[in-house]
């Protein structure tokens, strides 16, 4: 039987974190004057990361720890295997249909749908909720943690041991060299970021590490879960930290450009995603965490 809290509990701490994150969001898109904006609401140029940088990453690990949340509650009630399949792949969809007519408004005029952007916020979250949920059902929390470290490892691999065609290396310091923009421009062509022209900060093969921290949020949202006193959950929550750090630590540099693998458990940032995590991974686990000991739960009947 899926691990859950009892019935009439809510997760004051999840409630916290959004309602944080969310708080965060409007602040950065709207910081006042685009002509004089406060350095930390700004994203980083390319490596390194601003705390601007955190805010998709924790969208991303909420939605990995509701996705789990949701799907175990429902299995509680005894929904049938198929109704599952249907919701979610309804909410999936219709998430990454959203963004993409986000991207074609006001639909006018229609030339400008020729080059649409294809990849966007929205649709990298309909997938990477697809892909947690789908990947994560049934499995056991041990395979959830090792898928976890496959992709983000191989992610790491292919930005740094794969050349990029036409250039001959292997790079993930000059943003129109990497392996990530040479996909999106073979793949996408015209139909990336204006801003960049070149690549994608919402890119395909960032995808990967992104679903990386989703899965985090679905292992978050298990232990959340967990029939265990809150003081366990917490200490949990604040030493999976500083152990993702130290697998950060030999990683070097963090891109939130280009989404490395170091950047998930630290937290993510925006691009596209490249090598082994780094102390940034532990934003999402400790700030949840810290939230839980704030909030608690709620009764919600």
């Amino acid at each position: 039987m899926a691990e859950h809290l009892p019935r009439s509990e809510r997760l004051v701490a999840l409630d916290a974190f959004r309602g944080l994150t969310i708080a965060g969001m409007l602040l950065v898109n709207n910081p006042g004057t685009w002509s004089a904006v406060y350095p930390p609401l700004r994203h980083a140029e390319w490596h390194g990361w601003t705390p601007t940088d955190l805010i998709f990453p924790f969208f991303l690990f909420i939605v990995g720890i509701t996705t789990h949340l949701s799907l175990a509650s429902r299995e509680r009630r005894g929904d049938p295997l198929s109704a599952l399949t249907r919701q979610t792949l309804k909410r999936g969809v219709l998430i990454v249909l959203l963004g993409l007519g986000l991207a074609a408004f006001p639909f006018v005029p229609l030339e400008r749908l020729a080059q649409l952007r294809i990849p966007g916020v929205l649709q990298r979250i309909g997938i990477c909720y697809l892909a947690a949920a789908f990947l994560t059902r049934g499995r056991s929390t041990r395979w959830v943690a090792w898928l976890s470290a496959v992709l983000l490892l191989g992610y790491w691999a292919l930005l740094g041991l794969i050349p990029t065609p036409g250039t001959g290396i292997a790079t993930w310091d000059v943003p129109d060299a990497t392996l990530p923009a040479w996909l999106d421009r073979t793949l996408l062509g015209g139909h990336l970021w204006t801003a960049t022209r070149t690549w994608d900060p919402e890119g395909i093969l960032s995808t990967i590490p992104a679903v990386g921290t989703c899965l985090l949020g679905v292992l978050a949202g298990r232990w959340l879960a967990r029939p265990t006193p809150l003081a366990e959950r917490l200490n949990g929550l604040f030493a999976a930290g500083p152990l993702a750090s130290l697998w950060a630590a030999p990683g070097g540099g963090s891109s939130p450009s280009i989404r490395t693998s170091g950047r998930v458990p630290t937290s993510c940032s925006r691009g596209a995603w490249r090598a082994p995590p780094s102390p940034s991974a532990c934003g999402p686990l400790t700030c949840a965490a810290g939230a839980a000991g704030r909030g608690r739960s709620s009764r919600t009947d």
